[in-house]
């Protein structure tokens, strides 16, 4: 059985809204609200979702960008949410993130050589001819030539630059990657590329992906299990076969209708969700999903559902099972 590299345990994020002349705390954001899961070593799992489901927050958290405000991270049998910060330091080697958006993510001053060698040289991993050396290996990882390295960013395309953050998350050698949407900024053809090279890179490096995205048809290509968040909460997590051929929960089924068909012969039953997403500030009692689903009994309104095994590691949070 393959070893579990990170675990994510009751996690949550809370951001405080201040009103009034004492700056009071009136209420909370319930970004992230006691979610878990883990990540076993060599695979990617796909955390997918609506808009301001929690799932970018909870990678920022994961690469301790932001602090949690309850829950563990344990990432190799160590809490990385209660390290000291010289530890937490050393941890940012191993845990390493590609943003969403290439054209933010780049400082437009520095050259492609200067941002991929910064973080070689801020954590002393290699100076000189060494370093030049490195940054060249890394431009070639992610097919890139040797002489772009004294371009800027304002020189290259979208797809081209999310490159160039790919290379840049490679430079420590780590051995987590959160991918924050990288795609989702990107032309259909470009994402494809963006894709195979990150399935290249993980088999070359022996890498891990937490794996962020907004639709269920982009992870399906990349993924060995899937999580869908709603309103802060995970839903249902599964193997990605078990979770396409039988999906449980029907905020999970919705999500896979509105997947195109590449046959107009076929046609599917779209499902559509009535209501916009509560408010995190209020979210409904019971079930976070009760006011937009169709099988919505009385429980549902009342008891918030627990996550449940059915089979071979597919989990749902839904009282309909």
């Amino acid at each position: 059985m393959a070893e579990v590299l990170l675990q994510v345990k009751n996690l949550k994020k809370y951001f405080p809204i201040h009103s009034g002349l004492l700056n009071k705390v009136e209420n909370n954001v319930k970004a992230v609200d006691d979610i878990s899961f883990d990540i076993l070593k060599g695979e990617t799992l796909g955390l997918v979702g609506e808009s301001g489901c929690g799932k970018s927050t909870t990678g920022r958290m994961i690469v301790n960008l932001l602090d949690p405000t309850e829950g563990e991270i344990i990432f190799n049998n160590e809490n990385i949410a209660k390290a000291n910060k010289k530890r937490q330091k050393e941890l940012r080697k191993e845990i390493q993130i590609i943003f969403q958006d290439p054209y933010a993510s780049l400082n437009p001053r520095m050259t492609i050589g200067d941002i991929i060698a910064e973080p070689m040289r801020v954590n002393d991993m290699a100076k000189g001819q060494e370093l030049e050396k490195k940054v060249k290996e890394l431009l070639e990882y992610v097919g890139l030539a040797s002489y772009h390295r004294n371009r800027y960013p304002h020189e290259f395309s979208g797809g081209q630059r999310q490159r160039v953050g790919i290379a840049r998350a490679l430079a420590l050698k780590p051995k987590l990657i959160v991918c924050d949407e990288p795609v989702s900024a990107l032309d259909v053809s470009i994402q494809a590329q963006v894709l195979n090279l990150l399935d290249d890179l993980q088999k070359e490096f022996n890498l891990t992906y937490l794996f962020i995205a907004h639709g269920l048809n982009v992870v399906k290509h990349v993924s060995n299990r899937v999580g869908v968040m709603y309103l802060g909460k995970l839903v249902e997590i599964g193997a990605d076969d078990s979770l396409y051929n039988n999906a449980k929960h029907p905020y999970t089924q919705a999500l896979l209708s509105a997947i195109p068909i590449p046959d107009p012969t076929r046609r599917s039953e779209r499902i559509i969700l009535e209501g916009d997403v509560p408010s995190p500030i209020n979210p409904p009692k019971g079930c976070r999903f009760h006011t937009r689903c169709s099988k919505c009994m009385k429980i549902c309104k009342e008891v918030e559902p627990r996550m449940k095994e059915l089979e071979n590691g597919h989990q749902v949070a839904c009282h309909l099972y």
